[in-house]
């Protein structure tokens, strides 16, 4: 019998020393150590357009609504009624909504989310929430707590000790954290309200009066991303939201 040539021999030592080695025990840092996937932010203004953008209860965006240097500007003259925009694209039900604003002296407007459409409604007001946004400073008129900048309109006040209150015309970024188990709302990087989403606490709330009007107030889970036109000047920017 002819004996193998050396480095074969070699060859199929080490092949059969490797077979017998027992697999490397994974250890802690090696498990899970890889990221989950985060929803990713979707864009509703980027700054270069206004695609997605239209009117409440309408088809294409009114007039006061303008692109101006790489913001979405209205003009003010929608007034009360007519004048409100929403996110026609897609719902939202639970999200984190992210944007930049500033507004001018006196000013008053306002981010709508869960936007119903249809013709018993003339505005967003009659039944999506309302992250109120108004210039504490100089509007013209005293204030209830729970008309003032940050609050859940009508709803819950924003907390006076968290909020950083900036003059008109200067920029502002607000957060909404919307979820089955909390709702938070932030301004300047610091949480000025949170609540309990349909909770008894919110029902209480819901029912106190103000909405006697509104019956549909907070009656849908899910809809629009809306803005406002309370005639006021207002500028948006860097407008987002990632779903939860």
């Amino acid at each position: 019998m002819k004996r193998l040539p050396y480095f074969l021999t070699v060859l199929l030592l080490t092949v059969l020393i490797s077979c017998k080695e027992k697999p490397a025990k994974k250890t802690e840092n090696s498990v899970a150590t890889i990221p989950q996937k985060e929803s990713e932010w979707i864009y509703l203004f980027d700054g270069k357009d206004l695609s997605g953008w239209r009117g409440f209860n309408a088809n294409t965006l009114p007039e006061n609504w303008v692109l101006e240097e790489g913001t979405l500007k209205s003009q003010g003259t929608g007034g009360d009624i007519g004048g409100d925009i929403v996110y026609g694209e897609k719902p939202f039900e639970y999200f984190e909504l992210s944007l930049e604003w500033k507004i001018s002296e006196g000013g008053n407007s306002g981010i709508f989310y869960h936007v119903h459409e249809g013709k018993k409604y003339k505005a967003p007001y009659e039944n999506a929430p309302e992250y109120q946004l108004i210039d504490d400073i100089g509007f013209p008129q005293p204030l209830e707590e729970w008309q003032k900048l940050g609050a859940d309109y009508a709803m819950y006040p924003a907390d006076a000790t968290q909020k950083i209150v900036k003059k008109a015309g200067e920029w502002n970024t607000s957060r909404i954290v919307f979820t089955k188990d909390k709702a938070e709302y932030w301004l300047n990087g610091k949480k000025v309200v949170s609540f309990v989403p349909y909770s008894e606490d919110w029902q209480k709330r819901r029912n106190s009066g103000k909405w006697d009007k509104y019956p549909d107030y907070g009656k849908y889970k899910k809809g629009l991303i809306g803005l406002q036109d309370h005639g006021s000047f207002i500028w948006f920017k860097n407008i987002k939201i990632k779903e939860l």
